[in-house]
């Protein structure tokens, strides 16, 4: 089968649907639009983007993405049976309407929500199918439901020796309050932790939290979350949908500590593997870290897998 995958992958998850897909066989292009960056030709590009923006809802940058988009879909010259985009909010309408010419199907999933990124609602009529993380965006706008998935599954190992009990890595917003939180709960309870907040401004550490000013690979974040004992996983205000911390703890088969008290409606829940934590007055107690991480069932794991993503986003969509 012949599938294209769109993405904005600047943190190299959506890459790993690519190579899934491969290796099951089927002929795989990823256009990774992080990589077309886009330069006001001069200071009146700005001042005319903002016009743009304000007044006819179109952006320069997004119609910039769709262009380069377009001509990787010319480049690779065979009509594909799938064409599955990962924030479509970031590439203009009327690009998106295009990609109709090069595939018998276009699917658009969102991990992001429409409170956080309205622009999700634009785009929205021009795929044929749409899926989204968000459990309301789904009932508001008769959307597919799909979470993250497990890109990092490996098999169970006990009585591995860890570096630090708790880690987390967000970018610097309006969590960081919650995060300083849950950090001095920890270091007042002496519990171990390595917690790093992106921020492109400035580079500081504290007691508690490292900013760092660059991103860190996947590959290193593979590293200091394989020496961890608990994964962190704080959510946004306004989303209960689940982010990837919560795909890479079931993949590990490491424990986790969550703000998102939704996750306890899943399938997969077992409270001696999952603390879920008040984001107001964050507790943990030090017995969480005392039992060890129970197995779930296959039929439940095999379900979050990329596999099973696909299955359900990709394959069912064709049917």
């Amino acid at each position: 089968m012949r599938i294209t995958l769109i993405s904005l992958d600047d943190w190299g998850f959506n890459n790993h649907i690519a190579i899934s897909l491969k290796q099951k066989g089927h002929d795989v292009h990823h256009i990774n639009f992080d990589k077309f960056e886009y330069k006001y030709p001069n200071p009146l590009y700005k001042i005319y983007n903002f016009i743009l923006k304000t007044f006819f809802k179109k952006n320069l940058k997004t119609m910039h993405f769709g262009k380069k988009i377009i001509e990787n879909l010319k480049e690779i010259g065979e009509f594909q049976d799938a064409i599955l985009v990962i924030k479509g909010d970031f590439i203009d309408p009327k690009s998106i309407l295009e990609f109709k010419k090069y595939g018998k199907k276009t699917i658009a999933y969102f991990n992001d929500n429409t409170h956080r990124c309205p622009k999700i609602v634009r785009v929205i009529p021009n795929f044929d199918k749409v899926f989204s993380f968000e459990k309301s965006d789904c009932e508001k706008y008769n959307l597919n439901f799909a979470t993250n998935w497990i890109y990092n599954a490996v098999p169970v190992v006990l009585n591995k020796p860890f570096e630090y009990k708790v880690f987390n890595i967000i970018s610097n917003d309006k969590r960081l309050p919650i995060l300083a939180k849950i950090a001095d709960n920890l270091k007042a309870n002496n519990i171990s932790h390595k917690i790093f907040v992106y921020d492109r401004k400035f580079k500081r550490k504290t007691s508690t939290i490292e900013y760092i000013t660059n991103h860190i690979p996947l590959s290193e974040v593979k590293e200091y979350i394989d020496n961890a004992q608990v994964l962190l996983d704080v959510n946004r205000r306004g989303q209960i949908g689940l982010t990837f911390r919560v795909f890479e703890s079931i993949g590990l088969h490491k424990k986790l500590i969550t703000t998102n008290s939704d996750i306890a409606n899943y399938d997969f829940y077992n409270p001696n593997n999952i603390l879920i934590i008040d984001d107001k007055n964050p507790e943990i107690p030090t017995s969480f870290f005392e039992k060890e991480y129970e197995k779930i069932p296959e039929e439940i794991f095999n379900k979050y897998t990329l596999e099973g993503w696909a299955e359900n986003v990709i394959f069912n969509s064709l049917r």
